[in-house]
Order: structure tokens, then sequence, then C-alpha cells
């Protein structure tokens, strides 16, 4: 755990009196052994603030010997800590000074000439910046609703789960219905693939019922190309290059088997990567037949008889016997056993004469 004082987070600031009693304990610690560039900075702060150099010293040894009542792996830490504070707060020299850098301090070291140049990058910039299209949040506050209407039906925490919660009645039912291969799917499992493209693809049956279709347009090598290009970016790092090149004489070679429509500039920059395959190298071919397929092939398929009967034919499952959580079963009232029966009565028997003896003695003081 790191030691709350070289948490950067509370900004502690790192003053020279502090620096000095590091490198006078790491003095005295390593027999003066410093580096270099330490020694000049021990030096010049033994000048700077000679006045207060005993106390330096006498602080130095004061936590020096502190640290020597912890535990070897906590001291090794606390070092290595106090090491890492002083390596970002007082660099060697010739490093990049990173706190000078970041978010929140931007000032650079070289000044910037205030030429011509300069002024008509501001401009183009200012111009860019005025010309971006801006959203209202009312029209962002109107998709969100729109959104959480359209999956909340689909939403298992809201709606629940049909025919029942596996998690909780133990039913894997639900698990089947949805499994990636089913005979037939479930109603809002098909009427989920309309919602995107993306939904589509990222159900497997809803690919496979995409590719039936794709076939009957005579248009199934998008999909298998943009199916190729995923096992690419996804796959092994060995059996890319081989991966790679497969793809390039089954898709986009002159006269391959299964060629696939590109515009020459996305055909010229994937010519250009495979030269040096790796498994992003068809991103561009492969988003280029995504976006045809998307505003293409997608809407034609919602419309067409394929999906339509499908979604008529799909099953609601019926909501099965809700069972509850263990600690919220009721218990049953069984009939007691003859001898617990036995021993209650006997029980009573004991404390009623127990109780009479004792409103006998009771009249009998009275008396």
């Amino acid at each position: 755990m790191k030691t709350p004082y070289y948490w950067m987070s509370t900004r502690w600031p790192a003053s020279e009196l502090d620096y000095a009693i590091y490198l006078a304990k790491k003095n005295i610690r390593k027999q003066g052994e410093l580096i270099e560039y330490e020694k000049e900075c021990y030096n010049a702060l033994h000048k700077r603030i000679n006045h207060t150099w005993d106390f330096v010293v006498m602080q130095a040894r004061e936590q020096l010997r502190a640290s020597k009542q912890r535990r070897k792996a906590d001291r090794i830490v606390l070092e290595c800590q106090e090491q890492a504070f002083w390596l970002v707060n007082r660099p060697p020299p010739g490093t990049l000074d990173i706190m000078n850098y970041g978010p929140e301090r931007r000032t650079m070291n070289t000044r910037v000439q205030l030429n011509a140049e300069f002024y008509k990058k501001e401009i183009e910039h200012n111009r860019m910046s005025l010309a971006r299209n801006r959203v209202k949040s009312s029209i962002c506050l109107e998709s969100y609703v729109k959104y959480c209407e359209q999956y909340q039906p689909h939403d298992p925490i809201m709606q629940g789960c049909l025919p029942s919660n596996p998690w909780i009645t133990d039913d894997v039912l639900f698990w089947n219905m949805n499994s990636e291969a089913v005979t037939v799917p479930t109603k809002l499992r098909v009427e989920r693939w309309s919602f995107s493209f993306t939904e589509l693809l990222d159900d497997p049956m809803g690919r496979k019922e995409f590719l039936i279709y794709l076939e009957k347009e005579f248009s199934a090598e998008n999909l298998c190309f943009w199916q190729a290009c995923e096992d690419v970016r996804h796959g092994e790092s060995s059996k890319i290059p081989e991966k790679v090149d497969e793809v390039y004489k089954q898709f986009l070679a002159p006269g391959a088997s299964r060629w696939v429509n590109i515009d020459s500039k996305t055909m010229e920059k994937t010519l250009e990567g495979l030269k040096r395959p790796h498994r992003f190298v068809l991103d561009d071919a492969q988003m280029h037949i995504y976006f045809l397929m998307k505003k293409d092939s997608f809407p034609r398929y919602l419309k067409s008889d394929l999906y339509k009967s499908l979604l008529a034919r799909a099953i609601v499952p019926q909501e099965t016997k809700k069972s509850v959580f263990p600690f919220m079963r009721r218990q049953r009232h069984s009939s007691p056993s003859p001898a617990l029966v036995t021993h209650t009565t006997e029980d009573d028997g004991k404390a009623k004469n127990s109780n009479s003896v004792k409103s006998n003695s009771g009249t009998a003081s009275r008396l």
C-alpha cells in the first residue's frame, strides 16, 4: 500500500527542506555514494539553507532510526516510494519534467513564435470549432428516452425473464431457448435484430438468418468477408499472415472466387497494408462492406418475407411458476411427534403442579 505522504493527488509541496533531508538520509545510508547530480544538489542545498543544516542532519538520522524498527519488506517499499516521489519532483538534468505537462499543466519550455503562421492556425482552429455540429440537450434526452423505451421490454431486470429466471428457479430453460443454435427463436430475440445492424451481427443466429437472405440476393460474399476479417482481427497472432493471405486470395484478388466490391481508394490502401500484414490491415475494407450491408441489404432484409415469417413463427415463452429464494420459503406446520407431545404435557403438568404449590404456600403464609 502506498504511503499517503507520497500520493500525487494530495499535491504535497516538494520543499527544499524535505529534499535536503532525503539527500542527507541517502548520503548517510549509502556512506556518501550519491549520484553526480545529487551531489551537486546536496552541496547547493547545504549552502542555501546552511542555517538549518543541523536540523536537516538530525531529522535524517531520526528517520533512519525509525525505519530500522519497521519490517524489511515495508522498509524497502517505503524507500522505493520515496525515491519515485523525488524522481518526479526533482528529475535528473536532461530528462522531461512531467510536472509541467498533463491536462492541468500545459506550460511549455519553448516559447511560441507569434508570426503569421501561428495566427493562421489559430484562425483555422477557431473556424472549425464554430462550424462543428452541436446537438441540443433536449434532442439528446429525447433520443435517450427513445432508446430506453425501445430496450425496456428486453431488459431482464426491468421486465423479468421468461419462462423463468434461471438464477432463482434453477431452471435452465431460459438459457436453452436463447442459445446460439435453436430451432425456433424467441420473439424478443428476433425483434431485437431490427433495432440496429450491430444487434443482428452480434447474434450468431441473426448472422445465420441474414446469410440465408444474402444467398438469395447473390451477395453472401459480403457477410463472409466481414466474418473473415473478424477472424483475422481476433485470431491468433502467429496465424495472421496466413489468414490475411487467404482472405486476399478468396475475396480481394483479381478473379477471386468470392470477390467483393470495394472502391479503388480503399483497395489501394488495403494492398499497401498487405505488404506488412497485421490484425487491423483489413479494417478499411471491412468497414466499407459493413456500411454497404447496413445501408443496402439490412433494410431490405427487415422488409423481406424471410424475416417476417421468422418473426411470426417466433415463440413467446409462457411464465412458469415462480419459486422464492431459500430464505423466503414458508415453513410448513407439521404435527408434533408423540414424544414431543408427551414431553410437553408432562412439562405442563409439572408447571401446573409448581404453580399450585406456590399458590398454596402463598395462602398458608397469609393465614
